[in-house]
């Protein structure tokens, strides 16, 4: 089918360059170097300044009231309209989930309630470091997430990329836009990429779980703050250097071991991909293909106003529906690390393993193995006590590696569409140390 009418090429051409430069190409920014997206998310919380907490919370009892109303009162409007109904009567252990998120807001904006939830390293920790930057994410990302999904880039991209991402790691072309969108930008914009295209049927059941846990990467920027923070600044080219090779080499082997090799190839309403539209026909070339199928895409582009709906969607499915659940789970998770023993025993069996490969203070270096489950950051903060370079190094990569933390990543997974349970996530989070540890060992025995 030819669509190459000058609408179609511009409808291809100017929201995809927009796309491009909104969520993949490097600015330089007062913390180095960012993309526009991370920019735009500055401002508007320069915007609303001291407020943002009154916001974020505003969204999240809202949410949850919202919920209460049409769980207990049933109105017809709500339940017959698909997106209110999937946005406010989520099942009943969602809805459990986002009353707790907004229970936990209030305590924390009061202060009442008790210190293990609303304290500075728990409740508190996760409303006031982290909400105001997922809200400002969403806002933005959601609004502007169609510039790429849309108007036919990812059709192009996949084209491009399907020979190197079918081999390598059994995905679609399209997904290496998910990854450079995280890498340059936030993971929780790679999560959201892939939840949408998962619902939109551009993946499979294994593609997204797959795509969401291994391609939805720690951004630049923050990887930098996770290396000052163990006092390696000067160290970061070699640092990111090996987190890249580390999450290479588990991207293509967790992938292929249970629980993601279990996943099933199906769409997500259960039925089977009848074609795969990356497939370049004989005699044709690749980029000739993948651009006429760009041209397709925008052609079936009706009017902007029906992408600008879809970006409004996104943008409330996210606020209301998934910010709760970031708040309700990363609280939880930060309790279980900050109040009971249960990391640093998960972390004991790794005492050998680290004594195995002559990283110093392995006992110390244990406690950091698993706590990142809750939360990225906690490893750096421990290690930065750590009197050794090397142990220093190694559990700042092993933290940004592990790619999954319940204050963030973890809790966007789990309020997604993507088929992954928390059991599962934590599997692929031990079986991401347990193959990047060797790895970034090595790396670290070759600098130190």
């Amino acid at each position: 089918m030819q669509n190459n009418s000058l609408r179609n090429v511009l409808m291809f051409l100017i929201p995809s360059l927009m796309g491009v430069f909104l969520f993949m190409t490097p600015v330089p920014h007062t913390d180095g170097i960012t993309i526009p997206i991370a920019v735009l998310k500055d401002f508007l919380l320069g915007l609303i300044g001291d407020q943002i907490g009154l916001v974020v919370a505003s969204a999240l009892v809202l949410s949850a009231l919202a919920s209460i109303v049409t769980k207990l009162l049933r109105p017809q409007a709500v339940l017959q309209n698909n997106f209110l109904n999937s946005l406010l009567n989520p099942s009943w252990v969602w809805f459990s989930i986002r009353l707790l998120g907004a229970i936990f807001v209030l305590m924390v904006m009061t202060s009442t309630g008790p210190e293990f939830i609303a304290g500075e390293t728990t409740g508190a920790f996760v409303f006031t470091e982290l909400m105001p930057t997922l809200f400002a994410v969403f806002i933005f990302a959601g609004m502007l997430l169609p510039l790429l999904t849309h108007f036919g880039l990812l059709e192009l991209i996949g084209s491009l990329f399907t020979k190197v991402m079918r081999p390598l790691f059994g995905l679609p072309g399209r997904s290496a836009v998910n990854c450079l969108a995280s890498w340059l930008g936030d993971g929780s914009v790679g999560v959201l990429m892939s939840s949408k295209q998962y619902e939109e049927k551009c993946y499979t059941q294994r593609e997204a779980a797959v795509i969401g846990t291994t391609f939805s990467a720690v951004s630049i920027s923050f990887s930098l703050v996770v290396i000052a923070q163990v006092g390696l600044d000067s160290m970061f080219v070699p640092f990111y250097l090996t987190v890249c090779l580390a999450g290479f080499v588990v991207a293509l082997i967790v992938p292929r071991l249970p629980p993601l090799s279990n996943k099933k190839d199906l769409l997500i309403d259960g039925t089977e991909r009848t074609e795969d539209a990356e497939v370049v026909p004989e005699g044709q070339s690749v980029l000739a293909f993948g651009y006429q199928n760009a041209l397709n895409t925008a052609a079936k582009i009706d009017s902007l106003g029906s992408v600008l709906l879809v970006s409004v969607k996104n943008a409330f499915d996210m606020v209301f529906g998934v910010l709760p659940v970031v708040m309700a789970i990363g609280t939880m998770g930060l309790i279980v690390a900050e109040y009971t023993p249960l990391f640093a025993w998960l972390g004991m069996p790794f005492v050998p393993l680290l004594e195995l490969l002559q990283i110093p203070f392995a006992k110390e270096a244990s406690e950091t193995m698993v706590v990142g489950f809750a939360d990225m950051f906690i490893p750096s903060i421990i290690a930065a006590g750590i009197d050794n370079d090397m142990t220093k190094f190694v559990i700042a990569a092993l933290s940004v590696t592990q790619l999954i933390f319940m204050s963030e990543i973890g809790a966007l997974l789990l309020g997604s569409k993507i088929p992954v349970n928390a059991f599962e996530l934590f599997v692929i989070f031990l079986l991401r140390t347990l193959v990047s540890l060797p790895v970034i060992a090595g790396v670290a025995h070759l600098i130190f």
